[in-house]
């Protein structure tokens, strides 16, 4: 064979076995990504006085059994998945979730939250600065509302996401019984949740 045919025939062998390079939607390895993810994450929320409070990955949906466990240890828990979110800095929504009133109340303030201020989520060395824009409130009663909580683009179910958000949210207890709405969950957990909402807007290493 010329070597001309030889360069040909090589080259065709090259490209069958390349590995094809095929779009990715934003978040489709979300899952994985987190999964990889070895490093301890921390959230800070210096308006309310919260420092370090420690973000504990898991595969699931915001305040299911996993999720309220891990809170019911002092911790935030941060589902992801088919019914969770985003990890940290990826677009997409990044769902923290912690208690308010039990466990020590790591989030007792965040009603107190206003828009402007920062959250940071720091992981793997890297610290992910995010500026809150939105406060909405979640019913657990009303699928439509789960839905969008845990939406890409938080409270917007079916929307493409196309940057990184963050929703940080924490039970209205004292609210809901206040107004003699004592509905619990099978976690316990009362009807309504305050969601922080939240977009990227820095990132240092």
């Amino acid at each position: 064979m010329s070597p001309r045919l030889l360069l040909a025939a090589g080259a065709a062998c090259t490209a069958l076995l390349a590995p094809a390079t095929v779009p990715v939607a934003a978040g489709a390895d979300q899952a994985g990504a987190r999964a990889r993810s070895t490093g301890t994450v921390v959230m800070s929320i210096p308006a309310i006085g919260l420092e370090d409070l420690s973000v504990v990955p898991y595969q699931g949906s915001p305040d299911d059994a996993p999720g309220t466990r891990i809170q019911d240890r002092g911790l935030a828990a941060s589902p992801h998945g088919p019914n969770g979110g985003a990890g940290p800095g990826e677009v997409g929504n990044y769902i923290v979730t912690g208690h308010r009133v039990a466990a020590g109340g790591p989030l007792r303030d965040l009603p107190s939250l206003p828009s402007g201020s920062s959250v940071f989520i720091t992981a793997d060395g890297v610290t992910y600065q995010y500026t809150i824009t939105t406060t909405r409130t979640t019913s657990f009663r009303q699928p439509a509302s789960m839905a969008a909580q845990r939406a890409a683009v938080p409270g917007s179910p079916g929307a493409v996401p196309v940057r990184a958000m963050i929703t940080v949210t924490t039970c209205l207890t004292p609210e809901d019984d206040a107004a003699g709405n004592f509905w619990r969950d099978a976690q316990n957990n009362p009807e309504h949740r305050l969601d922080k909402i939240g977009v990227l807007t820095s990132t240092k290493s």
